[in-house]
């Protein structure tokens, strides 16, 4: 029999309506409207041969409603809020470390490349480690792995506050002690991200996105002055000690959480497999693809303004440090009321147009900082660029995570934390060498012209769904294979070769659904995929994919398809007559 998905609407006179449930991308169509203007509310999966004498097979599923979650709905889980707070007092010692490193470098010689280094040495192995440190989070228990990063990082931290304090903090101890709380933090950022859905429900996602930015926005704010105040009672000793026991609140609470243990009936997965197989699923995705594409459209123009403002503060405005201290605490004070607004912001606004407000509010801010000296006035642009920024940053995460489903999630959110610090760190040389160039006021003008290109460019590169309406929910649907001889695990690659019958008149129709199902089958696993044509045999059809190994073939059958891959496979049974007959070939080794 053939399937088909659709969308039962009442129309203006409360008639039902039969509409495609899934759009290019495979789906379920968020904000379909019928003449009356009433959300669709149910899937239903029709089975039949032909327009008469349809057996109908109803499946109800309400289609989610822009649910009512408040910002703060996420702290009705226990793990969550104890974690929440646990991460808002380390992300307090981490920019108070910060601050003690710098000032702990201000009296040697070479100073200035000296502090510039404590960035470098925090950052870069972000850069170099977070894509394994995504396959780990994967691979292993991510719970246990945050233990370890984290329980490293507080002994490291210990050990700087140790060597401080008895003198022997030099430049050269103090950047490779803080290049390995470093490679901590690099281990530490998939896992953390991609633990949230299991603490959370879906619906609560961006407002846990936004609470998590809540928190580091906070800490920027008011971390460096906490911290400037005991450097100057305490010395930097105190604030590395700080540091180190605001780790132990985050492994304490990791510890107490019981985490579902999932026991692995498959062999593990080899780690250069599994980032192949992680990067073919980004690939293969493109609405993941244009996420991390706004992404870049956003943040590259906006760390303009992060990375120039401190030259801002002293030439344009002829402020001190203090001032360019109250210009960060405006940033921060803005980013908070954009935390806080975030979740009423997100029940009135798409995705695409979050992205397009925060694009237009980071503009505007940008444009008025270089266009005026008035200090008043660029205090309040910058508490509007810093609402701009965690409603962007927020939605981007949220959006991201949404669309990956567990088993590669901590490899999907690595890309989108390798392209928000890369997009970081080359805008700001970017944006450094054009000042020295043109100077600062032409750069900020131009990175504020392309974050309207940014706002502008939402009408081409929109998000390309909602996605809230993704159903990521595991289902093996595959039926086991019919074998003689069972493979063993290594043996590979394997070729799977489908057979379908599609009747002329629906031909175009079929190819169209069969991109998608190529699609699923490369972000399942798949290292190629082809559609053929049977010449001699009419209306045969021949889907041909190759799976590394029959153990990778298996987790296709078992771990990786999700009812979304499912509803794609039903489209194309729309169009199909007859039975789909599939043949799985092993490859042979050849002779020695």
């Amino acid at each position: 029999m053939a399937a088909s998905a659709a969308m039962r609407c009442r129309d203006g006179r409360g008639a039902l309506a039969l509409v495609p449930a899934v759009d290019d991308d495979m789906s379920p169509r968020p904000g379909l409207r019928s003449g009356a203007g009433r959300l669709c509310d149910r899937l239903v999966l029709m089975s039949g041969t032909g327009p008469a004498g349809h057996m109908l097979r109803v499946v109800t599923a309400l289609r989610p409603e822009t649910a009512t979650v408040s910002t703060w709905a996420p702290f009705a889980s226990k793990v969550y809020r104890a974690l929440w707070v646990a991460q808002l007092v380390s992300n307090l010692g981490t920019w108070m470390q910060t601050v003690g490193a710098q000032w702990l470098l201000v009296d040697e010689p070479n100073a200035a490349i000296l502090v510039s280094l404590v960035q470098t040495a925090t950052t870069l192995p972000v850069m170099l480690l977070v894509i394994p440190a995504g396959v780990l989070a994967d691979l292993l228990d991510r719970r246990r792995l945050l233990i370890g990063a984290q329980s490293a990082m507080a002994i490291t931290a210990a050990v700087l506050a140790l060597s401080t304090a008895t003198g022997h903090t030099s430049a050269p101890v103090l950047l490779i002690l803080l290049f390995v709380l470093g490679c901590g933090s690099a281990l530490t950022m998939p896992a953390w991200q991609s633990i949230q859905p299991e603490l959370v429900s879906r619906e609560q996602i961006p407002a846990a996105s936004a609470l998590n930015g809540l928190s580091v926005n906070s800490a920027r704010a008011v971390g460096p002055a906490i911290a400037g105040v005991l450097v100057t009672l305490a010395g930097p000793t105190f604030v590395f000690a700080f540091n180190a026991v605001s780790f132990v609140g985050i492994v304490v609470v990791l510890i107490w959480w019981r985490r579902p243990v999932h026991v692995e009936t498959l062999p593990l997965e080899r780690p250069f497999a599994a980032l192949q197989a992680g990067m073919r699923f980004v690939r293969s995705g493109p609405a993941i693809r244009r996420v991390l594409l706004r992404a870049i459209l956003f943040i590259i123009p906006a760390s303009a303004l992060w990375a120039l403002l401190p030259v801002v503060a002293r030439d344009r405005l002829g402020l001190s440090s203090s001032g360019y201290g109250l210009m960060l605490g405006a940033l921060g004070v803005g980013a908070v009321l954009g935390g806080l607004g975030f979740a009423t912001l997100r029940r009135r606004l798409t995705a695409t147009r979050m992205v397009t407000v925060s694009a237009v509010l980071f503009g505007v801010a940008t444009f008025v900082s270089t266009s005026v000296d008035q200090v008043p006035l660029v205090l309040v642009a910058l508490v509007v660029a810093g609402i701009g920024w965690p409603l962007a940053m927020s939605t981007l995460n949220s959006t991201m995570l949404l669309m990956l489903p567990a088993l590669v999630r901590a490899r999907g959110m690595s890309v989108y934390t390798l392209v928000f610090m890369g997009g970081q760190a080359i805008g700001s040389l970017l944006w450094g060498a054009i000042a020295n160039s043109l100077g600062v006021v032409d750069a900020l003008l131009i990175s504020a012209a392309l974050l309207g290109f940014c706002a502008l460019s939402v009408l081409w590169w929109p998000i390309r769904q909602d996605a809230t309406g993704f159903d990521l929910t595991p289902v093996a649907y595959w039926p086991e294979p019919y074998l003689v001889a069972e493979p063993d695990p290594t043996d590979g690659p394997v070729l799977v070769l489908r057979n379908y019958t599609v009747p002329e008149e629906v031909v175009e129709n079929f190819l169209s659904a069969m991109s998608r199902v190529g699609r699923s089958r490369q972000r399942t696993g798949a290292m190629e995929w082809r559609l053929y044509r049977d010449v001699g045999e009419a209306d045969r059809y021949v889907e041909a994919f190759v799976v590394r190994s029959w153990a990778e073939h298996m987790r296709q059958h078992q771990l990786r398809l999700t009812t979304q891959d499912q509803r794609a496979e039903q489209e194309v049974a729309r169009y199909t007559i007859g039975e789909e007959r599939s043949t799985h070939l092993v490859a042979v080794a050849e002779p020695l």
